[in-house]
């Protein structure tokens, strides 16, 4: 049956004199921002628009600077200019003008100690022409073999104090460490036991930049903010969850990165295990860092461990062959540059897996991520069970479609709730119509770039939005059994999908066991 009808979701727009901000906003602390990788992709699309964008809202502090760390030479003015490429085109606008104050540069070599002693010499000059206190942000915007090297100099050189209480008065160092974090479950722990060498747990940051979306933030809020949700959030209720994380983009200039990470270390074991957690979780204690981030550990505590023979039944892995988007041809993933023609990486994953707690006990959880699929989008999918329709047979109506529920993520960032009414007309037909509720149409803007939030957040240091040293290592001990099961097993295939397409034929087939298939995006 095709819907015949749209309800929207019409919000209170108008500001209302009467609401009380829930959460105390803080001024950020003057720091400074030490950009490890400032020459690369990541500073450039992300890090430096971001911040950018804090300090034309005054998110930042007035004498907040940042530095950019990286081999490439440049001096001061070359790297503001270059920055300012990622930012504006045109003339200088005055904001950027206020903000290349800010930025700084300082070449050298990660695995130089000199190098780092120099900086530190550089760090205590801007500090003190800008009245800032020693605190210190350290982001690494490199590739995960610099974390070590990063790690030891910092330390060695003395850039950082470490924090075992908060002292509200002494200057603060944190760190922020992009995803992913070790690449299995030995070498997440080893990174963890280094970094602890160095800063302390509640002074690491481990960025996963889908945790600053507001449609991720939301689900907490929609879950536990609306009676009407909450006591349907369980197995009674629930029948499957599924989770798409779907990109239209190949591996791009990556080749030499994804080769050895693979979907399932780049986006799996991290973008989709947070998505787990925070729908499976149970309500926090309070709405604080470690009472969020205690919920998500039980979850992945509770994850229902895969042996060989179920990682054979429950998961997919496969490879983009050549296709085509939008009408414009597209080669495999072994035809990309960088690729070895001979690659056994997997492009795509998918996995039933099973939450064995009393809220979820019998639920499947359906996860697919992939490239060179047919759309880019990221959407929590929560399918109720549906009510007995003998009544509905009776007079006619064979069929109910299921009530779903759309957590969209991203493109289009909102929620969908679909139910079944009488179409018009003498006959009984009943059909879904949909409630939608977007971010831009209700508030009149799309929601803010998920880097704001989270650099924002770690200047305020606030680390609800970051991962635990539990949270990673639990997800990695769950990843771990499915890859080893792949490397130990060569007669588990790699299945193949043309580019632009959904994916492979045998991840349809995880579904037809519950009678169900993969939601439309």
């Amino acid at each position: 049956m095709s819907a015949r009808g749209a309800a929207t979701a019409e919000p209170e727009t108008r500001a209302n004199p009467l609401r009380e901000e829930s959460v105390t906003l803080r001024a950020a602390d003057p720091c400074t921002f030490i950009v490890f990788g400032a020459s690369g992709d990541l500073t450039h699309r992300k890090l430096i628009p971001a911040l950018f964008r804090l300090s034309k809202q005054k998110l930042l502090h007035p004498r907040t600077a940042i530095v950019g760390f990286a081999r490439r030479e440049f001096t001061d003015e070359a790297f503001r200019e270059e920055m300012r490429k990622s930012v504006e085109s045109g003339p200088p606008s005055s904001d950027w003008e206020r903000f290349a104050e800010r930025l700084h540069y300082h070449s050298g070599v990660f695995e130089d100690h000199g190098a780092f002693r120099s900086l530190g010499r550089l760090l205590g000059e801007i500090e003190e022409k800008r009245g800032i206190p020693g605190n210190r942000i350290f982001y690494f915007a490199t590739p995960p073999s610099e974390y070590a090297p990063l790690t030891r100099n910092i330390g060695a050189a003395g850039l950082a104090k470490r924090a075992l209480r908060e002292e509200t008065s002494a200057p603060w160092s944190r760190v922020i460490i992009e995803k992913p974090f070790g690449r299995d479950l030995q070498s997440a722990r080893e990174l963890n036991a280094l970094v602890h060498l160095v800063f302390a747990e509640r002074q690491i940051f481990r960025i996963d930049h889908y945790l600053g979306k507001e449609t991720v933030q939301n689900i907490l809020v929609f879950r536990l903010g609306n009676g009407i949700f909450e006591p349907l959030w369980n197995n009674r209720y629930i029948e499957q969850v599924q989770i798409t994380v779907a990109e239209t983009v190949g591996v791009e200039s990556r080749a030499a990165y994804f080769e050895t990470a693979g979907v399932s270390r780049d986006i799996f074991q991290s973008h989709m295990m947070q998505l787990l957690t925070l729908t499976a979780m149970e309500p926090p204690a309070r709405f604080e860092a470690d009472s969020v981030r205690d919920e998500k550990a039980k979850v992945l505590r509770t994850l229902h461990p895969m042996s060989p023979e179920e990682v054979a039944r429950d998961t997919v892995r496969a490879q983009y062959s050549a296709g085509a988007l939008g009408g414009t041809p597209a080669p495999g993933y072994r035809e990309e540059p960088g690729v070895n023609p001979g690659s056994q990486t997997e492009t795509y994953m998918a996995a039933r897996i099973h939450v064995d707690n009393w809220r979820w006990s019998g639920v499947p959880f359906f996860l697919r991520t992939g490239k060179r699929l047919a759309k880019r989008a990221t959407e929590i999918a929560i399918q109720f069970r549906q009510p007995p329709f003998s009544l509905f047979r009776s007079a006619g109506c064979e069929m109910l479609e299921a009530n779903i529920l759309r957590l969209r993520i991203q493109p289009d960032e909102g929620i969908s709730l679909s139910f079944g009414s009488k179409s018009p007309g003498q006959e009984l037909h009943i059909d879904p119509v949909q409630m939608d509720f977007y971010y831009l149409t209700s508030f009149g803007q799309d929601p803010p770039d998920a880097y704001e939030r989270l650099l924002l957040d770690c200047n305020l240091g606030d680390s609800t939005l970051f991962a635990r040293r539990d949270e990673v290592e639990l997800a990695w001990e769950f990843m771990d059994r499915i890859l080893d099961t792949w490397r130990a097993d060569p007669a588990l295939p790699m299945a193949a999908y043309p580019a632009g397409t959904w994916g492979p034929a045998e991840a349809d087939e995880l579904l037809h066991g519950h009678g169900t298939h993969w939601h439309r995006l």
